[in-house]
């Protein structure tokens, strides 16, 4: 009678704890850590839960079916038969509570019972917080499949601190995924779960190293492991620290966390080992550059737009270089990387040619003068070594003649977004870098040129697909090959090969910021250094800060690397000698307005100033005067004598006697002429 009355009461209490037992969790709704991962789903960057614990969704399909036998050998070798509850493990454990005084000695918890406990997240070191997990595991095994059930354990699991899951926990003690495992690293990871704060290997190195031999030694004893594997095993050491988790593509993955807050994953197009390879190679030039320096790099197919990494600074936790900034998306001033594009548009408008001849001599635009960036003027030139020479007078006077708003303009059917001075029109400045741009429009300028003119929208992995449909070329084939052709001749840095890459550099004003942007066949990458907070780095250009970084970035594509295009039909393959007459030189279409209405002017040397030719050591130096503006021929006057005549060239050179104070004049063709008085030593 009292047996029945005992059994009646038991079924009321199960009946009462079955319903107050949370709802049985399913692990595609389970809470857990967001993930942002790459292309083929490796992980770049988890982040922690709601409440700070790192919890990395896990099935058993991911985990090493080694580990996978020796947890189930050790904790529960009947769990694919029971239905949640090992009756004689319970009774095991009940004569060893009460025959050591009610202590506990073991817990007889099989490992459905041990995730009822992890999800009520309450300890059952009493009676009736045991027979609610006996409850709970029934539940479990009714709605769940074993597999289901392994899964919520390996994702629950606790291994000391925040770490829950073995997917996290190898991360954290080995800095690897737990695909493969070795018999100790695997015994260790069964170990821990059973007293993840008292075994922590970070925490207690002893008390983790014995509680892995003694997962070992059971092992052996029950024959699942072979003797020499386990004594292998013990030689193996323990890690002492927590690693790191991965924080690859830091910048771009918290942009994803913030645009999907509710996403469990989310996946971005990079390149996981590409990413990690340009993040080590950002980080190790900044260092040698400065440590206030850094470095950002994009990288992306030339094709589809898919960014392939995206490297936002030289490291997220360097406080000296401001890395919490991503220097991919802020707005600088390019320098000399959208000259291309303005030769691309005087190729397409039939203004020139690669082997059209062009003047780099001083010349002014009103009140804007522009000089090349070191001082010297090369006289005349081709289109191709004005480019590769990256002079900028030259750059400027095509610009003159394509028009700055038909530049900006075609700067945005790239895709990129080019910044002016609110309520200003685009003016010349804009070729030399007088606009604001990120390195992300650059790049997606730079694979439209290598797309054969064609826009190539970039696209990460966030928010919708682009949309297919007819858009405006960027250039058209022709002259977009024209302008690849001739990068590909830019002569490269120390560490790079010629006619590897098609690439430009470019540095702004003030040594702020050095660009190198290139393409092969496939990919575009461009490079960025300089300081976030805008100060200048002396001494910091395009071609020795930005352009080693490019060539090794290119380095590390491996079986990405591709030949530049071949050329497209209509490419007219002639020296400038075979060139039909209007492309043997460029003419700008006002040139000869332009002339007319400009009266000449000596550009060098300026009035009032000392020109140091060593004329006092005996030296006779002769001086170099330079002329803008007005119509040839130039008749050149030293303290009103004729020195020299020029029939095209807009400068001349005078041998003086010695030291002292010359008047230099000029006389053009339309008898218009300048002077100035300088003082010579």
């Amino acid at each position: 009678m009292l047996v029945l009355a005992g059994v009646i009461q038991l079924s009321s209490w199960m009946t009462t704890i079955a319903q107050t037992l949370p709802p049985t969790p399913d692990l595609a709704t389970l809470p857990v850590s967001a993930e942002v991962v790459d292309r083929d789903g490796l992980l770049l960057r988890p982040f922690t839960t709601d409440g700070g614990r790192w919890r990395l969704p896990t099935t058993r399909a991911a985990v090493d079916k080694r580990f996978i036998d020796m947890l189930l050998a050790y904790e529960d070798r009947g769990f694919m038969s029971h239905e949640g509850i090992a009756w004689n493990s319970m009774a095991r454990a009940a004569g060893q509570f009460l025959l050591a005084g009610g202590r506990v000695v073991s817990g007889g918890s099989t490992l459905t019972m041990q995730v009822a406990r992890l999800i009520e997240g309450q300890p059952t070191r009493n009676a009736y917080g045991k027979l609610k997990q006996m409850v709970h595991a029934g539940r479990l095994e009714t709605e769940l499949s074993k597999d289901e059930i392994l899964d919520l354990y390996l994702t629950l699991a606790p291994y000391g601190g925040n770490i829950e899951g073995i997917r996290a926990a190898s991360l954290a003690y080995f800095g690897k995924e737990p695909t493969r495992l070795t018999t100790a690293e695997a015994a260790l990871l069964v170990a821990l779960p059973q007293s993840p704060e008292a075994r922590r290997p970070d925490r207690d190195h002893a008390a983790a190293l014995a509680s892995r031999n003694m997962v070992l030694d059971r092992l052996v004893a029950i024959g699942t492991i072979a003797e020499e594997e386990a004594r292998a095993a013990k030689l193996e050491p323990i890690p002492t620290a927590r690693r790191p988790f991965p924080m690859m593509a830091a910048h771009m993955a918290e942009a994803a966390v913030r645009a999907e807050p509710e996403a469990r994953t989310i996946g971005l197009t990079l390149d996981k080992r590409l990413q990690e390879a340009l993040e080590r190679l950002a980080s190790a030039r900044a260092r040698l550059i400065d440590p206030k320096v850094s470095v950002a790099i994009l990288a992306a197919d030339i094709r589809t737009g898919e960014v392939l990494s995206s490297v936002g600074s030289a490291g997220l936790l360097a406080t000296e270089s401001s890395g919490f900034v991503d220097m991919t998306t802020a707005i600088r001033s390019p320098g000399s990387t959208l000259k291309p594009l303005i030769y691309g548009l005087a190729f397409e408008l039939g203004l020139a040619h690669p082997e059209s001849l062009i003047e780099d001599r001083p010349t002014a635009f009103g009140g804007y003068v522009p000089v090349n960036f070191d001082g010297f003027n090369r006289g005349t030139v081709t289109i191709h070594d004005a480019l590769t020479e990256s002079l900028n007078i030259p750059a400027v006077v095509v610009l003159d003649a394509v028009g700055p708003a038909r530049l900006v303009s075609r700067l945005r059917r790239a895709y990129a977004d080019p910044r002016l001075p609110v309520d200003t029109a685009p003016s010349l400045a804009v070729g030399l870098g007088g606009v604001g741009i990120t390195l992300r429009d650059l790049v997606s300028v730079y694979a439209a040129i290598g797309n054969g003119g064609k826009p190539v929208h970039l696209y990460d992995g966030l928010g919708p697909l682009p949309e297919p449909g007819l858009t405006a070329p960027v250039l058209d084939p022709v002259a977009a090959w024209y302008v690849a052709d001739i990068l590909a001749d830019v002569p490269p840095p120390l560490n790079g090969s010629p006619g590897r890459i098609a690439y430009k550099t470019g540095t702004s004003y003030g040594y702020r910021d050095g660009w190198a942007i290139g393409f092969d066949g496939k990919t575009v990458i461009g490079v960025w250094v300089g300081r976030p907070d805008g100060a200048p780095v002396p001494g910091l250009s395009g071609i020795t800060g930005a352009a080693p970084i490019l060539f090794e970035a290119f380095d590390r594509l491996g079986s990405r690397k591709a030949a530049l295009p071949k050329a497209p039909p209509g490419v007219l393959f002639a020296s400038n000698t075979e060139l039909p007459a209007p492309l043997k030189r460029f003419r700008h279409p006002d040139e000869d307005l332009v002339a007319r209405v400009s009266s000449p002017e000596i550009a060098f040397p300026g009035d009032g100033v000392d020109v140091d030719l060593g004329l006092g050591a005996g030296s006779q130096s002769p001086l170099v005067v330079k002329i803008r503006n007005g119509v040839p021929p130039f008749t050149f006057f030293a303290n009103g004598a004729p020195f020299g005549r020029s029939q095209f060239a807009r400068q001349d050179t005078w041998t003086p006697d010695g030291p002292g104070y010359v008047t230099l004049s000029v006389v053009d063709a339309e008898g218009r002429g300048d002077s100035v008085t300088v003082f010579l030593n």
